[in-house]
């Protein structure tokens, strides 16, 4: 899948993957292959999940981490989606081989 990506120059983040758009805040975020192979693994991830249940999920996994916390950094850091992408971010290739619903190891 090749997502279409959006320049949106208000974002306050440097991106987001918006089902089936990946989201990014300026024209150089284009060229950032490990910003893009992030967010395309949030897109696989909101796939495999038919998108609205993963943004639920998504909410739910950070509440009880900010809870947990009471650090938003922290919170969002250990979100299990977060964390497999960040930790696969710099593979270019790891979307072909991932198995779906790997991010229920980072839980």
């Amino acid at each position: 899948m090749r997502p279409l990506v959006i320049v949106v120059p208000f974002l306050n983040v440097a991106g987001m993957a918006l089902f089936p758009f990946i989201l990014v805040y300026n024209k150089a975020a284009l060229e950032d292959k490990v910003l893009i192979n992030h967010e395309r693994i949030h897109l696989q991830q909101q796939l495999e999940l038919l998108v609205l249940p993963f943004y639920a999920l998504y909410l739910l996994n950070y509440l009880y981490n900010y809870i947990r916390f009471r650090n938003h950094h922290k919170a969002y850091m250990a979100i299990s989606f977060e964390r497999e992408a960040y930790h696969h971010e710099r593979e270019m290739g790891y979307l072909v081989n991932r198995r779906w619903y790997t991010w229920l190891r980072f839980l």
